[in-house]
């Protein structure tokens, strides 16, 4: 299979497909022309690549968890770990854009958004310590 082809199997840019190569994560071989033939083992790869960044793993995190997908002696309690810890950071990014949209959602009602200069926002914001 060629890029194009691999792209649209998986709804991998080839941009991303190349990247993936470049840092290793896949490895297709070459042609005698030097074009990439992507084998079926390839195209799972990086379809379970494209899901795992779907879910917010960095790419260390999906180097690790190719690694486990790959090893058939793996213990389930190391991925289900790496899972625990990326949910937790998940978490702890929800409470912090919940904080985010009150803090804005009172300044926005606060303000009037008429012709007067005063605007509790810009206030708010200017008021910040350094």
């Amino acid at each position: 299979m060629n890029i194009s082809e691999v792209a649209t199997r998986t709804r991998l840019p080839a941009k991303t497909i190349r990247y993936y190569e470049e840092i290793g994560l896949i490895a297709p071989p070459r042609d005698v022309n030097g074009y990439r033939a992507f084998r079926e083992t390839d195209m799972h790869k990086l379809a379970f690549l494209g899901r795992a960044r779907a879910l917010g793993f960095t790419i260390e995190d999906c180097r690790t968890l190719l690694a486990l997908w790959e090893d058939q002696g793996r213990a389930s309690a190391d991925v289900r770990s790496l899972a625990q810890d990326h949910l937790g950071r998940i978490e702890a990014k929800i409470t912090d854009l919940e904080e985010m949209r009150d803090t804005l959602s009172s300044l926005v009602h606060a303000c009037a958004g008429d012709d007067r200069p005063d605007c509790p926002i810009l206030k708010s914001l200017g008021d910040a310590t350094l």
